[in-house]
C-alpha cells in the first residue's frame, strides 16, 4: 500500500522516513541510499566542514535523483552565512535544530524552501509554529545524540505536541521498526526519522566496530550524559561514556577531540559514540533499502492486524 500524507506531499518522498542528519555520518554514501530507497537523505552541516558539505551535496546529484534535504544544526555552525550556502544548493527541504527558529525560518522560507524545526519540548514546539515553520521533527529523549537536559520521553512528547499543533510532525526517538512507526503515527506524526538504525547500516560509513557495538548494546546500554551542561548527550556505554554518566563536573563535549578515531578509525574509547536507546532492538547490519521496505510492510501489517483484532 503506498502512502499518502502531509509529509510525503511536502518532502516528494514514497516513504515518510527521514534519516537523522549525524555530524560526519550524514553525507551522500548514506543519504542518497536512503533517499534512492524512497525515504528522504539528509545531508548534515554540523560538522561544520562546509567545503566537505559542498562537495557530497554535488555527489548526491550524481547518487540519486529523489529529493534531499540539508539539516543546519545552529549550535555548531559558526558560518554567518550557512544560510546563503543552503540556499545556494538547490535544495528544497531543511530541517533546524540545536537553537532559535526565529533565527533562519523566515530567511529559507523567502527562498522557498520547506523548514521543520527540531524540537524537544512543547513550549520549544510552540515557538517554532509561531514562527512560520512549515513542521516539526519532535524528538524524544530515548533518541541518540544531542539533547536538551530536561529530556522527555517520545510516549509522552508526541501525543502532547500533537494535541496543541496543527502542522505536521515527523517523530525522533524510538523509531526502528514498522510496529514503532504505527505507534508514532498513532500518537500523531505523519513520518518518523532514524538515526541509529541508518547508523548500523551496511552503507553507513562508520567503522566496522561502532555497528558491532550497536547490534550487541542491550536496551540499556545507552548513557544520558551532560545533564548539568547544555546540550546533554545520549551515547552507547563505553569504559569513557560510563566514567562520565554520574560526573557531574566534566563537560561531556570536551570528550569529543578525537570523534573520527572513533567514527571512522574503530576507537570506540577515543570519543562518543551518539546512540539511542533502539540500540537494544537492532541485530544485524543490512542494506538501508531492506531496511525501509520492511519497516513499510511491518508498518502496514500492523495497522492491517489491530483492525482486524479490534474493528471486526
Amino acid at each position: 500500500m503506498p502512502f499518502s500524507n502531509r509529509i510525503t506531499e511536502l518532502l516528494g518522498v514514497e516513504v515518510p522516513i527521514v534519516q537523522a542528519p549525524m555530524g560526519w555520518i550524514a553525507r551522500s554514501q548514506l543519504a542518497s541510499a536512503v533517499s534512492n530507497a524512497g525515504g528522504l537523505g539528509i545531508i548534515e552541516t554540523s560538522s561544520g566542514e562546509l567545503d566537505a558539505i559542498r562537495e557530497e551535496i554535488r555527489k548526491m546529484r550524481t547518487l540519486t535523483d529523489k529529493p534531499f534535504g540539508v539539516n543546519i544544526a545552529q549550535a555548531f555552525v559558526r558560518d554567518p552565512e550557512i544560510v546563503s550556502f543552503v540556499i545556494d544548493q538547490g535544495v528544497k527541504f531543511v530541517t533546524t535544530s540545536a537553537g532559535n527558529p526565529e533565527r533562519y525560518t523566515e530567511q529559507l522560507k523567502s527562498a522557498g524552501l520547506t523548514v521543520f524545526h527540531v524540537v524537544p519540548s512543547l513550549s520549544a514546539a510552540l515557538k517554532a509554529v509561531e514562527c512560520g515553520v512549515d513542521g516539526l521533527v519532535v524528538e524524544g529523549g530515548e533518541g541518540g545524540g544531542f539533547k536538551n537536559p530536561r529530556d522527555v520521553s517520545t510516549m509522552v512528547l508526541l501525543p502532547l505536541v500533537r494535541s496543541k499543533v496543527d502542522v505536521p510532525i515527523i517523530a525522533a526517538g524510538g523509531f526502528v521498526d514498522g510496529r514503532s512507526m504505527a505507534a508514532a503515527f498513532a500518537l500523531g506524526a505523519e513520518g518518523v526519522q532514524m538515526g541509529t538504525r541508518m547508523v548500523s547500516a551496511a552503507e553507513s560509513p562508520v567503522h566496522q566496530n561502532w555497528k558491532d557495538a550497536i547490534i550487541a548494546a542491550k536496551e540499556t546500554d545507552t548513557v544520558f550524559l551532560n545533564r548539568h551542561q547544555s546540550p546533554a548527550l545520549r551515547a552507547l556505554r563505553t569504559e569513557k561514556t560510563t566514567r562520565l554518566e554520574f560526573d557531574t563536573q566534566t563537560n561531556a563535549m570536551a570528550e569529543f577531540g578525537r570523534a573520527l578515531d572513533l567514527y571512522f578509525g574503530g576507537d570506540m574509547e577515543a570519543s562518543i559514540a551518539l546512540s539511542g536507546q533502539v540500540a537494544g532492538r537492532i541485530d544485524s547490519v543490512r542494506p538501508v533499502r531492506e531496511i525501509i521496505e520492511e519497516v513499510k510492510r511491518e508498518f502496514f501489517e500492523t495497522l492491517g492486524g489491530l483492525a482486524e483484532q479490534y474493528l471486526d
